[in-house]
């Protein structure tokens, strides 16, 4: 029973990171149809971005005498992920300008080369100018809570688990009702039903969709940071096995749908920690995938996502 809860408060934590990178692939889907395969390298970007500012606030404080207390490094995590969402906001702005509106009327494969071809480079770039070997933070928000105290087997629910789980309910109720009740969501809507008909309507759709590219950066910047914050490291590959999980967490889910890449993302959380904890861990992802498998082939659009509508 101890190990089973320990697993279910890992495998929650785990699905909450996948959940935020999730939101960015469904987003960016439900407007203009395409899947941005870079999305993976925007986070291990941020990733990036937080681990360097966080290196930066510590060596600072070092310099300057002051003991880094929880207090601090509560103060710094804040300052890096802010760092990590504005640059990472102001990159992918850039992609979708460069890489992705002049294809946006083409045939619908060349979006998507440029997706691969953007995601390529930015893993190279970071490789070259950061290194092939992983790097490592100083441990972060370390105290935990024992739930359960037993002589077999202790149950901890740790600081950085519960900040990440709240932070993944906090954004995700604050995206849905931007999506719902502002007028920013109403033009996404509207782009994601008709793009012809809503700039026809007056709303101004390349705008749209680059604050939806900058939403879902912002997002992928909190999803680098509570990843840089639980486990301690990042690598220049770290971007392509969490975007593919956390993709297939989208389509699990219900590709377009907020809730459903969260719900998504926790399931694939849970069958990773579950797996590993009681079968073997060499085939956490072929479990994975098996039950995505499974669940599209009687629900084809996912959990929570609707049925698709064929305009005639």
């Amino acid at each position: 029973m101890e190990v089973f809860l320990q697993q279910l408060i890992n495998g929650i934590t785990l699905g909450s990171i996948y959940g935020l990178i999730a939101i960015g692939y469904t987003m960016v889907f439900g407007i203009i149809g395409m899947v941005n395969f870079a999305h993976g390298d925007v986070f291990m970007l941020s990733a990036f971005v937080a681990l360097i500012t966080f290196l930066i606030i510590t060596s600072a404080l070092a310099a300057l005498g002051i003991v880094a207390s929880s207090v601090w490094i509560i103060i710094a995590l804040l300052l890096c992920l802010v760092a990590a969402m504005v640059i990472t906001s102001l990159w992918n702005w850039a992609i979708e300008r460069i890489a992705y509106r002049p294809l946006r009327g083409s045939f619908r494969l060349a979006p998507l080369i440029s997706a691969i071809g953007m995601s390529i480079f930015l893993s190279n770039f970071v490789q070259v100018t950061q290194g092939p070997r992983n790097k490592a933070t100083p441990p972060m928000l370390t105290e935990n809570i024992t739930l359960i105290n037993s002589p077999v087997y202790n149950v901890n629910l740790s600081y950085k688990q519960i900040a990440i789980v709240l932070v993944t309910v906090v954004l995700l109720a604050a995206f849905w009702y931007l999506v719902q009740k502002t007028p920013l969501g109403r033009a996404q809507r509207a782009c994601e039903q008709d793009r012809k008909m809503a700039a026809l309507l007056g709303v101004d759709v390349d705008r749209t969709i680059s604050l939806t590219f900058v939403m879902g950066a912002a997002l992928a910047a909190v999803a680098g940071t509570m990843y840089l914050l639980y486990y301690g490291v990042v690598s220049f590959s770290d971007g392509f096995t969490p975007g593919v999980k956390a993709f297939t967490a989208a389509v699990l889910g219900g590709i377009g749908s907020l809730p459903g890449a969260v719900l998504g993302g926790l399931l694939i959380g849970l069958i990773e920690t579950f797996w590993s904890a009681y079968f073997t861990i060499d085939y956490k992802d072929v479990a994975a995938f098996s039950i995505l498998v499974v669940v599209l082939i009687f629900m084809p659009q996912g959990i929570l996502g609707k049925p698709e509508v064929e305009k005639v």
